[in-house]
């Protein structure tokens, strides 16, 4: 399996403007620039997009950590909010950490196992896996 997203940059690191587009119509010319990013203007950048991916990526593998449960547990929701941070190192800047909160209805289930589920997802998340940042979680049953 592939996935493929393009960007296109003009100008200037500080001047510039640019455009990111993936195939499935969802991101198509979104700009970018160097305020969208550094000091929250208008737009989109490239760690809101991974921090949307990580808490999409993780809300369906604890869907799929709970299905094969032992009965298998069906959530009735799963809200996840990611929350990456950035700093700048001697090597640059730098996606440092990416903190997971999540709060799940899920029928039958108990705060313990729903955070034994919610742990092994962190883990077992392709994105979580891709981040070579401190990830943590706050994983909450209601």
């Amino acid at each position: 399996m592939q996935r493929k997203a393009s960007a296109v940059w003009k100008g200037g690191l500080k001047d510039g403007k640019g455009v990111m587009s993936a195939p499935g119509g969802v991101l198509n010319n979104s700009q970018y620039s160097f305020t969208s990013r550094f000091e929250n203007g208008p737009g989109t950048n490239p760690e809101e997009l991974i921090a949307a991916a990580h808490a999409g990526c993780f809300s369906m593998a604890l869907s799929a950590q709970l299905g094969g449960a032992n009965p298998p547990l069906t959530p009735e929701s799963i809200s996840t909010n990611v929350t990456l941070t950035m700093d700048k190192l001697d090597s640059g800047w730098t996606i440092t950490a990416s903190h997971i909160d999540v709060v799940g209805k899920v029928p039958g289930a108990d705060a313990a196992t729903f955070q034994k589920y919610a742990e092994a997802a962190e883990k077992g998340c392709p994105v979580s896996k891709v981040l070579n940042a401190k990830i943590t979680m706050s994983a909450k049953l209601e």
